[in-house]
């Protein structure tokens, strides 16, 4: 390594810690930290070139789907150098491809599960996104909720012994109109009947405004069970304040409730510079935050 590649490494890492304080809500009353989900933004660029970018935006975490589908051991090692260069975490990441609600499917399920388990391992990354899966014709709702309850004890028990979480996220039914849970109410029984303290919901107030509404109700209610927030814009999956939802209320009050996991940002920017569009948005969640 010469000089310049030594003193850039230098500055990209005091970058990076500085950037992750502001992150953070360093300096200010926001107990709450941020990330962007990576697969909306920078999809163009090379893999360690897109965390700079999350880094240069402000973010102190980065939420992964299947970036690392084809990566070799090399990869990874690059991978987490990288990270650890610009200060950044990886918070969560999704990619079990079998639902946790599909009856006769559960040996796949935890075949999967068991795969991105050891991912996560990998990636030094502590907790694990999971989907219900598609509704089954002829079966009762009533099983395929019994059958996600089973399947989420069953995965919390081996995550607890790794120190992994684990998320269970709904989707909206416009944007999926097969899947089995698409309400965040549903999903807080099912944690609740659960009743492990490593298995939360994912509260997505992008895919909760489309499928029920009344965002805030719930968040209040339920702040104990949500273990990350998902940030996004109704229609159009844009940035905070491009459409119906009143995300400055949202941010003030996850502050009020004392919120302090990552609210992640997984919107698609609506202007040609996408890091402007995410500092922005986190500016913007801090500024709300503070004035509560």
């Amino acid at each position: 390594m010469d000089r310049r590649e030594f003193t850039h490494g230098i500055l990209n890492s005091t970058i990076g810690a500085a950037l992750s304080g502001l992150a953070s809500g360093q300096g200010s009353t926001t107990k709450f930290k941020f990330s962007v989900m990576l697969w909306t933004v920078f999809t163009e660029l090379p893999f360690e070139q897109r965390l700079e970018k999350v880094a240069e935006a402000g973010y102190c975490g980065v939420e992964l789907v299947d970036e690392f589908k084809h990566w070799s051991e090399t990869d990874f090692r690059m991978a987490n150098a990288k990270k650890q260069q610009l200060g950044l975490t990886f918070d969560a990441t999704a990619g079990v491809s079998t639902g946790v609600a599909v009856p006769d499917a559960t040996e796949s399920f935890q075949k999967d599960f068991r795969g991105l388990l050891q991912i996560a391992q990998r990636l030094e990354c502590p907790s694990i996104i999971v989907l219900s899966g598609d509704r089954v014709e002829g079966k009762a709702r009533e099983v395929q909720h019994a059958v996600c309850v089973d399947n989420l004890k069953w995965a919390s028990d081996i995550a607890e012994k790794k120190g992994v979480s684990i998320f269970l996220e709904t989707i909206d039914p416009e944007e999926n109109r097969r899947v089995y849970l698409t309400g965040v109410p549903e999903a807080l029984e099912i944690v609740r009947k659960v009743n492990r303290p490593n298995v939360k919901i994912l509260y997505d107030f992008y895919h909760e405004q489309i499928a029920e509404g009344n965002l805030i109700a719930k968040l209040e209610k339920n702040v104990d069970l949500i273990g990350l927030v998902h940030i996004a814009d109704v229609p159009g999956r844009h940035e905070p304040g491009t459409g119906e939802i009143n995300y400055a209320n949202i941010f003030r009050r996850l502050a009020e409730l004392g919120y302090d996991r990552y609210v992640a940002m997984e919107f698609f920017p609506s202007k040609s510079d996408p890091v402007s569009s995410l500092r922005t948005a986190r500016t913007q969640a801090i500024r709300a935050a503070n004035n509560g």
